[in-house]
């Protein structure tokens, strides 16, 4: 019996579905339905009372994830304690907001816990590194994930989730945003991108009929056009290294501001290696860039 299967049956419990598990362990949900069923046939007793689409667990199937659970903590503690050294080469790709955010810290902790690992830094745009990964010119990739699809063979592990937010010059004082776009060129953000499709669909129902004085397929461009006092613009949110030698008003863009969801991916044949293991844990040890604002 494969110890993950006990991490799938906890997944379950967390989630409270099966498919709610596939999403937890990167999995399609008919593998977390053969994991439990192959538990099931191990113990000789159902785990769940399944009616419909709905699965609701049997106290046998708690007390297990109970028994359980620090057996599994103390075997990969010491698993990570006494795991080889990872070598070789990993090529990283990262979108332009993250690379300064998160680069240098997952570089130092690589370097320190596993030195002999070459990470080689590849920046693009996600929709770029998607197709940079699916076709294995880079070995992972941390973009903004796409709303829909693009996740046939892959794996998505969320890292933070950006709101989109109105960037206005230093010196001004309004704070109704249709009045600014009024007042001030629209500097707008790649539109191809994810953030740029969902900043399209915001400004159609707010901001009706406005047009683009230009375009920029770089935040810290957008940024430092705000910044010079030559227009307003819709990003993700930037963070504080971008803005303290290029200061800007922040504005909210109200309750149903858009966000962007940041995600680590690779190929879902890469997903139980051990290069990808170690840099989850260099990602997981840099703190969120958002966190002190």
């Amino acid at each position: 019996m494969k110890f993950s299967f006990f991490d799938t049956l906890e997944a379950v419990l967390r989630s409270g579905s099966l498919a709610g598990a596939a999403r937890l362990m990167n999995v399609t949900p008919s593998a977390v339905s053969m994991q439990m069923k192959q538990l099931e046939a191990h113990f000789g007793r159902p785990l769940f009372d399944r009616a419909g689409l709905t699965v609701r667990p049997t106290p046998l199937a708690r007390e297990i994830v109970e028994v359980m659970r620090e057996p599994m903590q103390r075997v990969e503690a010491l698993r990570r304690r006494h795991g080889a050294q990872v070598d070789g080469l990993m090529r990283l790709g990262v979108i332009e907001t993250m690379q300064s955010a998160l680069l240098p810290g997952v570089v130092a902790w690589l370097r320190a816990h596993h030195p002999a690992l070459q990470v080689r830094p590849v920046r693009g745009r996600s929709v770029e590194l998607l197709e940079s990964v699916k076709a294995g010119r880079v070995d992972a990739a941390i973009l903004v994930q796409p709303a829909t699809g693009a996740s046939r063979g892959l794996v998505w592990y969320p890292l933070l989730r950006k709101e989109l937010v109105l960037l206005a010059p230093p010196g001004t004082s309004e704070s109704r945003i249709p009045a600014l776009f009024r007042t001030h060129d629209w500097i707008r953000f790649d539109p191809e991108t994810n953030a740029g499709r969902l900043t399209a669909r915001w400004m159609r129902k707010h901001v009706p009929g406005a047009r683009p004085a230009m375009d920029l397929q770089s935040v810290q461009a957008v940024v430092a056009m705000v910044s010079a006092g030559l227009g307003v613009s819709i990003v993700q949110q930037p963070d504080a290294h971008m803005t303290q030698p290029l200061p800007v008003r922040i504005l909210r863009l109200g309750r149903d501001a858009p966000s962007v969801q940041v995600a680590l991916m690779a190929r879902q044949a890469d997903a139980g290696s051990r290069k990808l293991e170690v840099l989850r844990d260099a990602v997981a040890s840099v703190p969120d860039p958002t966190a002190a604002r």
